[in-house]
């Protein structure tokens, strides 16, 4: 049988009147009326078309066939006596000769009901996904995908980037994440590695003699989920430019990024070019965080001298932080609240006081402070009605924790958040090196192939916390959606500033000989960036988990609970590969 249609469940109008059709879609519900009269909702891909039953026959026809079926449906056009105009169907109905069905679901209960999927518990969701797809609101978010995905594609054609894939197959390289392995048959005891993002062979790219790269590139990192990020595989516009600088870099993006977030976007507003450049540096002290969001009109004040010897315990031998808050009407169980959540992001402990209408500095800590109150309402600038919160720790610790009393304040106080845009901003100058939190040694800050600001005699001369790099990070409301760099393409910069963090010219070698024998013969200077698709859908889309923009997203745990992996091999399989297993006892 050839299963064809004639028309999707979204195209049929009332100029259709009088024709002939078939239609092919999911039986969406059925209202039955009478015996001899009933009406059904068919469901396709595009749309909703409402077939009327109006024999007992054709209503017996439907006896025994469960919801989310398949049916093909051939009958006349007709104008709705009752129009429903919500529906670009709704001036029409199919009056069916003949009802057929395709496929027949079996089960006469749902794990959930389909238009009301994303109620259901994530897990049963999961689990389900063929059948969350079909919820129209769910499937759409796959759609926009596409269509930014696509649009995405032209922009940087456009540009003149030549789209080019690098392998999934490579080997292992400290990306700052977790390596996937994938074990060698032909090669016992070698394994391949997934690529955490294709930095080297686009680096090679350059070094090849192709001027502009991009593609829409897999990459994979054996890392845990976050709200904003996927487990195991995502997707990036990743991109490089051979004879580039950062501002090169800043000028493709500006032009690419804005106008798809204008298009597909919740909100119709984004940031025009230039986006405003904030040094690292900078952000950190006056928004707490590399990640600010600009549609946040707070900043954060150092109150280290004013407030250290208040006689608060807390404060005392530590950096104070303090964000202002201008006709704060917040509640003192709005405000409980606040803090409990800005403890449990961060876990520190933020502190508060009121100046109040008549003048007084009042709950929280005010007790401590009102020896100091002058020197306060001075050095804080503070009106009636102003509400300050306070961090205290050390240096990161009271930073972090005051970015994050800004983002809560912002979103909680009315008048100090723009909500209905998509505000931009680089976050430059990066520090080349920094101190590991985990390790207490000096470590990369960012990416190691990034090129260090003032060269060799930087890395000669300068103290290496002192050295920045050619590194940047965009940023849009609040998140982060990529870092890129300018690469460092000169073999004498790059063993320099690996032995800085203890790695000589023959570990240099040996963890990337592609890419530094490439070097040797003559690189061009070349920069790069790879914004996060994943990420900038669920923000266009104004999701707050990405797992409701991906098609076959994992769980939280990474685990594909739809197709059962991790799963178990079995021995032959292993021995192809020359792997035993060393799984701890069972408890």
């Amino acid at each position: 049988m050839i299963q064809s249609r004639t028309h999707n469940c979204n195209e049929l109008t009332l100029a259709d009147a009088g024709k002939k059709v078939t239609l092919a879609g999911f039986y969406d519900n059925l209202r039955q009326v009478a015996k001899n009269l009933g009406f059904l909702q068919l469901r396709d891909f595009y749309g909703v078309t409402q077939i009327v039953i109006e024999t007992e026959e054709m209503m017996a026809s439907l006896n025994g066939v469960n919801n989310e079926s398949t049916l093909q449906v051939e009958g006349t056009v007709r104008e709705r006596s009752s129009k429903n105009p919500k529906l670009p169907t709704g001036e029409i109905e199919v009056v069916p000769d003949r009802i057929t069905v395709l496929g027949k679901c079996i089960y006469n209960e749902l794990p959930f009901e389909i238009r009301r999927s994303r109620e259901a518990d994530e897990a049963v969701r999961l689990k389900y996904r063929y059948l969350d797809l079909r919820n129209p609101e769910v499937k759409d978010k796959i759609v926009l995908r596409s269509k930014i995905v696509s649009r995405l594609r032209a922009a940087m054609t456009d540009e003149g980037f030549l789209e080019i894939t690098t392998p999934i197959l490579t080997c292992s390289s400290p990306e700052g994440a977790r390596d996937y392995l994938v074990p060698s048959r032909n090669h016992p005891g070698k394994f391949y590695a997934l690529p955490q993002a294709p930095q080297q062979f686009k680096q090679l790219l350059m070094t090849s003699g192709f001027d502009r790269y991009f593609q829409i590139a897999p990459c994979f990192r054996d890392e845990d989920a976050r709200a904003d990020r996927s487990p195991g595989e995502f997707y990036q516009l990743d991109m490089e430019m051979a004879f580039a600088s950062q501002e090169d870099v800043f000028s493709v993006i500006e032009k690419v990024l804005p106008p798809v977030f204008s298009e597909f976007g919740l909100y119709k507003e984004a940031s025009a070019a230039p986006f405003v450049r904030i040094p690292y540096q900078a952000a950190m002290e006056t928004y707490g965080t590399d990640k600010p969001d600009l549609r946040i009109d707070l900043k954060v004040k150092d109150a280290t001298e004013l407030l250290e010897d208040c006689g608060f315990g807390p404060f005392s031998g530590n950096e104070v932080k303090a964000v202002r808050v201008s006709n704060c009407t917040l509640t003192r169980k709005q405000i409980d609240k606040l803090i409990a959540d800005v403890e449990v992001r961060t876990g520190a402990k933020s502190y508060w006081f009121r100046y109040d209408e008549n003048g007084d500095l009042v709950g929280g800590i005010s007790k401590f402070l009102q020896e100091k109150k002058e020197e306060i309402l001075v050095a804080l600038e503070l009106q009636k009605g102003d509400f300050v919160a306070l961090s205290s720790g050390k240096h990161l610790e009271s930073l972090k924790t005051a970015g994050a009393l800004r983002t809560f304040l912002g979103n909680e106080c009315e008048g100090h958040m723009k909500k209905d845009c998509y505000e931009f901003c680089w976050i430059v100058d990066f520090p080349m090196y920094e101190i590991g939190e985990e390790s207490g040694e000096l470590e990369f800050c960012h990416n190691p192939f990034s090129m260090p600001q003032g060269g060799m005699e930087a890395l000669c001369e300068k103290d290496p916390l002192e050295i920045l790099a050619y590194q940047y990070d965009l940023v849009v409301n609040g998140v982060e959606l990529s870092s890129g760099a300018v690469r460092n393409h000169d073999p004498e910069i790059m063993v320099k500033a690996f032995e800085i963090v203890g790695l000589g010219e023959d570990a240099v070698k040996a963890k990337f000989p592609a890419m530094y024998n490439a070097f040797c013969y003559g690189a061009p200077p070349h920069a790069g960036i790879a914004p996060g698709v994943d990420r900038m859908v669920m923000l266009i889309a104004g999701e707050e988990s990405i797992r409701e923009i991906i098609p076959f997203p994992m769980n939280k745990t990474a685990q594909d609970v739809m197709m059962g992996a991790p799963s178990e091999v079995d021995e032959k399989q292993l021995k192809d590969v020359h792997i035993k297993l060393d799984l701890p006892d069972p408890e």
